[in-house]
């Protein structure tokens, strides 16, 4: 077996179509075609279906994207620890759009001054996936989502979930004691990609965790919106507490239903476990756990 080929079959799978594998790669598309029709060959199975745009993987090519994507990463993490032991490259995180410690800016702008060869490259997206099949280094997410078996680097403290609302709009409508109140109110809701539920918003009581369907009259996956309409009076909106912070300092929004909103583990960076971490990981993974890093991320935060 000419291992090559499998490099050209995970370039594939990953990219999405030949001409991006190709310029992945530094070869011409016929090269990529011919060595996918050779692996294809070899086997006697079709490993993609091509089209006159894209390619998408058969279930061989599932299969066997799922058996070797992880072992091809840590060979290539393995063999860039022996090449140098200066963090260089494109290190790829996929962050949450929640994680406003890490999205705020002073840490992102601190690693990449401490680190100029490396190429910071973070995509910011909601939905759960795999960041080893993806192609990311590591993702930050709530310590409550992340698999077991990721190694988990603490980024924050505990974090609280709240809800929000204009003086305006309470004003006008009354403030809720009962999240069960919900129902008689205009809420701003978020959903975390087109086609999933809403998000159920998650309260406490005595002990016992509950969750509410709130009736959304918006429903979107920008917090940004989801604030810049709360602040126009145009209902109750519910997300991460640092993310209203600025705005309940100046008054402009409200937390309502305290009482029922504890606090929780808070954001992690995570990873895949190796046994060679990527200087280029490590030094994230460092900057992450320098006290100096997190006390400057939290005067930020607390300062918006």
């Amino acid at each position: 077996m000419d291992l090559n080929l499998l490099r050209i079959f995970l370039a594939v799978a990953e990219a999405g179509n030949f001409t991006a594998a190709a310029e992945r790669l530094g070869v011409t598309r016929s090269a990529i075609s011919q060595g996918i029709r050779r692996l294809e060959d070899q086997r006697g199975l079709a490993l993609v279906h091509r089209t006159t745009r894209s390619v998408s993987l058969t279930e061989a090519g599932a299969g066997l994207h799922a058996a070797i994507a992880n072992p091809f990463a840590e060979i290539g993490a393995a063999l860039e620890d022996l090449a140098t032991d200066t963090p260089r490259g494109t290190l790829r995180i996929a962050v949450t759009s929640i994680a406003e410690r890490f999205l705020s800016g002073p840490l992102v702008a601190s690693f990449i001054q401490a680190y100029p060869n490396i190429t910071l490259d973070v995509t910011v997206a909601d939905a759960e996936f795999d960041i080893v099949a993806e192609g990311f280094d590591a993702g930050v997410r709530l310590g409550e989502v992340i698999a077991q078996d990721m190694i988990a680097v603490p980024l924050t403290g505990e974090q609280r979930q709240i809800a929000v609302a204009a003086p305006g709009y309470l004003a006008a409508h009354g403030t809720p004691t009962h999240p069960r109140e919900l129902t008689a109110h205009r809420c701003i809701g978020w959903r975390p990609a087109p086609g999933r539920a809403p998000y159920r918003w998650e309260f406490e009581e005595n002990g016992r965790a509950f969750d509410v369907a709130v009736p959304a009259h918006l429903t979107t996956n920008d917090m940004q919106l989801m604030i810049r309409t709360a602040l126009a009076g145009g209902g109750i909106t519910f997300g991460m507490e640092e993310s209203f912070a600025p705005h309940i300092a100046t008054g402009s929004l409200i937390p309502v239903l305290e009482p029922f909103l504890p606090p929780f583990a808070g954001f992690y960076l995570f990873y895949p476990s190796r046994r060679n971490v990527a200087p280029k990981l490590r030094a994230m993974i460092d900057h992450v756990r320098s006290p100096v890093t997190l006390r400057t991320s939290f005067r930020q935060s607390e300062s918006k």
